[in-house]
């Protein structure tokens, strides 16, 4: 598997580099130990790479961290959306994107 993040990699897919992953992998590692994540699906697109994650793998994502190269300057490469697809966090940084999950500031509501 290729970890390539530049946009025109050969394959043009835009992907999570392995120290991203990591962190991704961390904090999935985290929630399923919490019981409150149970799958994910990582996604690897023209434009952006999509981490997914689910309570349950036949809904519809919780939550989706993305990856857009092409905002790296502007709005920042990375994106928290929610279940009904609005933005919950933005940023730079992968690492400040995901305080979002820090334990005490938020809770999921079935």
């Amino acid at each position: 598997m290729a970890l390539d993040t530049h946009p025109s990699s050969p394959n043009g897919v835009v992907f999570f580099e392995r120290r991203e992953l990591d962190q991704l992998m961390r904090l999935y590692g985290r929630m399923v130990a919490a019981g409150e994540w149970r799958d994910y699906g990582i996604a690897g697109l023209a434009d952006r790479a999509v981490f997914s994650i689910f309570r349950h793998a036949a809904e519809a994502p919780l939550y989706r961290v993305e990856k857009h190269p092409a905002l790296s300057r502007k709005q920042g490469a990375w994106a928290v959306f929610g279940q009904g697809g609005q933005i919950l966090k933005r940023g730079h940084e992968l690492t400040q994107v995901l305080r979002l999950f820090e334990k005490g500031k938020f809770s999921v509501v079935d």
